[in-house]
């Protein structure tokens, strides 16, 4: 797959799914599998089984789960809506743009 245009601590929006509306940080990115890790989205349980050596407290415990990169949308910090994403050059930078104001999102890392 080719790169995305979510980073890691952007803040996206669901377009799609249970989890519709919701809004969150991006916790980590998964490019190859084209999945994303957001916070407070898509909460699963997962039993854990107790281990006093590696002081584990059994149960069950709630963490989020990846969900498909085509089912968020980028929220512009200015603007404060989901949008598209587009592309220029700041001198010899490439920087992310808002598709509905056209400011500035953050600086593309290589």
């Amino acid at each position: 797959m080719a790169g995305l245009n979510i980073q890691r601590n952007d803040t996206v929006q669901v377009i799609s799914g249970s989890d519709r509306d919701k809004k969150g940080r991006v916790l980590r990115v998964f490019p190859d599998e084209g999945r994303i890790l957001v916070e407070h989205v898509r909460v699963i349980k997962k039993h854990l089984k107790q281990n006093p050596q590696r002081r584990i407290q059994g149960g069950i415990a709630e963490q989020e789960a990846p969900i498909p990169v085509s089912n968020v949308m980028l929220v512009c910090p200015s603007c404060n809506q989901p949008t598209r994403v587009g592309h220029k050059f700041e001198g010899d930078v490439k920087v992310r743009i808002c598709k509905k104001c056209g400011a500035t999102i953050a600086a593309k890392k290589k």
